[in-house]
């Protein structure tokens, strides 16, 4: 049976200081990279001396963000399986071998007491070489569906935390710890008000202001949908904070252009004030985008990825919805559906509630302490 642990056992006074080394494996976009990053912090709240070095991908947004974070990082020459073009997976071998070769070479350096990946290619060959050497590894699994590798690296896992429950058909059920998934202290200690987020973007405070983000890499078909719908929102008073992620935002500038209530940006570094200024949100449904909304407390509409590994985001997504929490509009349907459904949401005020309050049922504030703890403990 699987163990969800109480805030109780994560409160006290840090860990005294052994000096422990550890590595931290995984990135590829913002939903690996700032729950690592939250998870690090924890670490080090509760024991100082600890060492912490990231590992991730050479040209993967980890490499920045890391580093901004305060932390020192090491990337590998490895690159995901391209479903889409199998002809660009025929250097992948070559690139395993390489990595673990790699990740031989930081372990010498380093020595780790332990690993923790978080998801993302390159915390594979880091998770295996650590239970090879016999070196304790923890995964954290965000997803209600579970990834490949991670089924793979959980067999011989020291213990497995986990975002949701039932996650018993993936992993041993005795290394399970439901935590929830860590947001980051920016969003959960934000106290930032609507007026305040609202000035940050140079929008106008009695307007209702829809938030678009698709993720820390963009969405193509939410971008495209909005695109088409943008006068129809504007025209029903709304103003919008449009995240677009880098493919895009040239061409969502460009269309902004001379529209006051339209801002527009590739990436939002600040999140908490979009979320502190959105009356309503539409986003994808990856993991951590999920468990930062619970916190926000906002009305949404999930447009899930639908090629995300074993459809993991529209299993995210339906959760919420089954709980009366979230509203989801179908990839497929998005060019017909979004724009028609948001202007639905915001003109239904009692929705709105109900889906604020029923969201915020869900918010787990705390999951990074309760991660470093176990982990401290087990080490």
């Amino acid at each position: 049976m699987n163990e969800r642990i109480s805030n109780s056992e994560v409160s006290g006074s840090p860990v005294s200081g052994r000096g422990k080394h550890i590595v931290i494996a995984g990135g590829g976009t913002g939903g690996h990279i700032f729950p690592a990053i939250a998870i690090a912090n924890a670490l080090k709240k509760k024991d100082p001396a600890l060492e912490i070095l990231f590992v991730g991908a050479k040209g993967k947004m980890e490499m920045e963000k890391v580093p901004q974070a305060g932390y020192a990082i090491e990337g590998l020459d490895i690159a995901g399986f391209n479903r889409s073009s199998l002809i660009k997976n025929i250097g992948l071998p070559f690139k395993l071998v390489k990595s673990f070769l790699q990740v031989r070479r930081i372990f010498k350096k380093f020595k780790p007491d332990a690993v923790i990946g978080v998801g993302g290619y390159s915390s594979f060959p880091v998770l295996r070489m650590a239970q090879a050497k016999g070196i304790k590894t923890f995964l954290h699994e965000s997803n209600s569906f579970a990834g490949k590798s991670n089924i793979l690296l959980g067999k011989k896992a020291t213990m497995i935390f986990t975002g949701t429950d039932g996650m018993e058909k993936f992993f041993p059920p005795e290394k399970i710890k439901v935590t929830g998934n860590p947001v980051r202290a920016s969003i959960t200690g934000a106290g930032i008000s609507r007026e305040e987020g609202v000035k940050q973007f140079s929008l106008d405070r009695e307007k209702k202001t829809v938030f678009v983000v698709g993720g820390s890499l963009g969405a193509r078909s939410v971008n495209e949908a909005i695109d088409k719908g943008l006068d129809e929102l504007l025209q029903a008073g709304l103003q919008l904070i449009w995240q677009t992620g880098k493919p895009y935002a040239a061409i969502a500038k460009e269309r902004a252009l001379g529209k006051p209530s339209v801002w527009v940006n590739e990436f939002i570094t600040q999140m908490e004030y979009a979320y502190a200024a959105a009356d309503i949100v539409v986003a994808r449904a990856g993991a951590m985008t999920v468990a930062e909304l619970c916190v926000a407390k906002k009305p949404v509409l999930f447009v899930p990825y639908p090629f995300a590994a074993e459809d993991h985001q529209t299993v995210n997504a339906r959760q919420l919805v089954n709980k009366n929490a979230a509203l989801m509009v179908k990839n497929s349907d998005v060019m017909q559906e979004l724009v028609k459904r948001t202007l639905e949401l915001a003109a239904d005020e009692k929705k709105q509630e109900e889906l604020k309050k029923n969201i915020a049922l869900l918010a787990v504030t705390n999951a990074d302490e309760v991660i470093a703890a176990e982990m401290l403990k087990a080490i």
